[in-house]
């Protein structure tokens, strides 16, 4: 599925390169040539992932990877790092900044769209083309379908989204901020209830099937997806 990826990286060439094949490939590409310019971005608008060069004027690609590590908001996003540096020390140093994966230049953009899918898979399955199956209930990223026991299920486009977050964070229990982010995304201004609004709407889309007693309220704490509903498992 189409994400928004930051791409951090003084280099002119290497930017448009990126950029364009990550274009091309269907994401989102959000452009910054120093950490200055990042932060300013990712104020407005969290990224999926971030692409960091390593050696940038002003702030390191080390150091900011550092800071996105430290902090609440952005500790969860993966970082791939970009670097001339093809030392075994120098690529540790990296992944102990926080890095989730490393490419030394010069690189090939194929090579890094698959190193930005592993990543995804990892760090936000959500995001990936990959089908998930829970309790007999089938969503498919690339075709935009739902089925369960033979039967498409009918959804709207923002429960297809909820959907597929919770089937991909099974058995989490999510707060309605935390969905709100991870669905709405952080940069869209939308009050709490809205997800309570999508969650009936959900539910209702899967009584067919019976798996809407797989979406679980769990008072005081928010909403999980789980394999195993409480009444079924009785």
């Amino acid at each position: 599925m189409p994400s928004t990826i930051l791409v951090v990286e003084d280099e002119p060439a290497i930017q448009e390169l990126i950029s364009v094949n990550l274009s091309f490939a269907g994401h989102k590409t959000l452009r910054a040539f120093d950490t200055d310019q990042a932060q300013t971005l990712i104020r407005a608008e969290l990224p999926d992932v971030v692409i960091l060069d390593w050696m940038l004027p002003g702030n390191s690609g080390i150091a900011f990877a550092r800071q996105l590590r430290a902090s609440e908001r952005t500790k969860d996003v993966p970082i791939i790092m970009l670097t001339a540096r093809a030392d075994e020390e120098d690529k540790i140093a990296g992944l102990e900044a926080g890095a989730d994966d490393y490419v030394t230049k010069p690189f090939s953009p194929k090579e890094l769209l698959a190193r930005i899918k592993a990543v995804l898979r990892r760090r936000a399955p959500q995001l990936t083309d990959d089908a998930v199956e829970i309790g007999g209930l089938r969503l498919d990223p690339a075709t935009h379908r739902v089925t369960a026991r033979g039967k498409t299920v009918e959804m709207g486009p923002t429960e297809f989204r909820l959907l597929h977050f919770f089937m991909t964070h099974g058995e989490r229990v999510h707060s309605r901020t935390q969905l709100l982010d991870h669905v709405w995304g952080d940069h869209v201004f939308v009050e709490e209830r809205t997800v309570d609004v999508h969650i009936k709407r959900l539910r209702a889309a899967l009584v067919a099937t019976g798996h809407d007693k797989h979406v679980e309220t769990v008072r005081g704490a928010g909403y999980r997806f789980t394999a195993t509903p409480a009444d079924v498992a009785a």
